[in-house]
């Protein structure tokens, strides 16, 4: 299913400015970065008035603190009943006494049920990091080209591996700036009581997958099923 998503994916990116997911970063197609945090709600009306003073100061301390450009989305959609449904069914099938079978048949089928009458939804909220370079490299046409002054042809060699190299060489630098970024927001947001977690490349792939194949959502292991 993996490889599918990857392939459906890429179909997408051709509509869509993403270039490539890679070390926990989406790439986009103008050079600038991204990385992605997921955040855990908090159920705030539960909380006491002095509990909720807090978060907030909190919260304002946080935003206050950031200098650079940060997404805030919260995303709804179906809950996926798949996982649950198959491990009732796994527990019925090593239960030895009928009648908590049947009791869990019926479960099932009206859990089931429920659902499909009723559009039962969760929120993921995501925090986005982005990192824009400040200067672009030349392109290998322009370096190849400077060689071709002196008779070189412009497929040289040596100019495509140095552009390689120096291009290795700042994202890296830009990978690092993007990651001191996210430190801080992640550091942030704990402080006020909220679990975050950087999606890696695999989780990445699967909800750019979702946002843009939301048909199959129901049907697709999402980031946080493999919490």
């Amino acid at each position: 299913m993996a490889e599918q998503q990857k392939q459906d994916l890429g179909n997408s990116v051709d509509l869509v400015d993403i270039k490539e997911i890679k070390e926990k970063t989406v790439i986009v197609k103008d050079g600038s970065l991204r990385q992605i945090i997921m955040v855990g709600g908090v159920n705030f009306s539960l909380k006491s008035d002095t509990e909720q003073n807090i978060i907030t100061q909190g919260y304002q301390t946080f935003l206050n603190s950031i200098d650079f450009p940060l997404q805030i989305v919260i995303h709804s959609r179906k809950v996926n009943i798949g996982k649950y449904i198959e491990s009732l069914t796994a527990r019925r099938n090593v239960e030895p006494s009928p009648i908590l079978q049947n009791q869990i048949d019926e479960y099932a089928k009206f859990v089931e049920g429920f659902v499909q009458q009723n559009a039962i939804m969760e929120k993921i909220f995501l925090v986005v990091v982005s990192f824009y370079p400040s200067a672009g490299l030349p392109s290998v046409k322009s370096v190849s080209g400077a060689f071709s002054l002196f008779g070189k042809k412009k497929t040289d060699p040596a100019a495509i591996a140095a552009r390689e190299e120096q291009e290795k060489g700042m994202f890296g630098e830009n990978i690092a700036q993007l990651n001191q970024r996210v430190a801080q927001v992640t550091s942030g947001l704990m402080n006020i009581g909220l679990e975050a977690t950087v999606l890696d490349d695999e989780q990445l792939v699967e909800l750019f997958y979702n946002f843009y194949n939301p048909q199959s959502v129901e049907q697709t292991k999402t980031p946080e099923d493999r919490k």
